[in-house]
């Protein structure tokens, strides 16, 4: 009922699943958007301060696609997949639990660190 040390560590890949590693990758069996247990989980994440404001979905692309040329010769980024649903209701609420425990939650993001919502770009 808590965020743990694994919680984060599958944020980072759970993040970057439909964007990178659905096409670039080729792991392309099924989006992370098909499984309605995991996209509610790390919809859930993202819109736990200190996750969704650290990441910059552009940039993961740019990254992954511009930087292995030796599996995207041409450096193309491709513009989807739509990633406007990362902000929707995920109703894990209902779970119940804390999920900062009995520790202290982050306080706002600076103007320096914030990154755009997917949803206002």
């Amino acid at each position: 009922d808590t965020i743990t040390e694994a919680d984060i560590r599958l944020f980072t890949t759970l993040v970057r699943f439909d964007a990178v590693y659905h096409g670039h990758f080729k792991c392309n069996r099924n989006k992370l958007t098909e499984d309605p247990v995991l996209w509610a989980y790390v919809r859930d994440l993202y819109q736990t301060p200190g996750f969704g404001d650290t990441v910059d979905f552009d940039h993961i692309k740019r990254h992954y696609y511009q930087v292995h040329t030796g599996i995207n010769p041409t450096g193309i980024v491709p513009l989807g997949p739509d990633l406007s649903g990362w902000t929707t209701p995920h109703h894990r609420e209902q779970l119940g639990g804390r999920p900062f425990g009995d520790g202290t939650p982050p306080g706002p993001v600076r103007d320096d660190e914030r990154v755009t919502p997917i949803d206002q770009v």
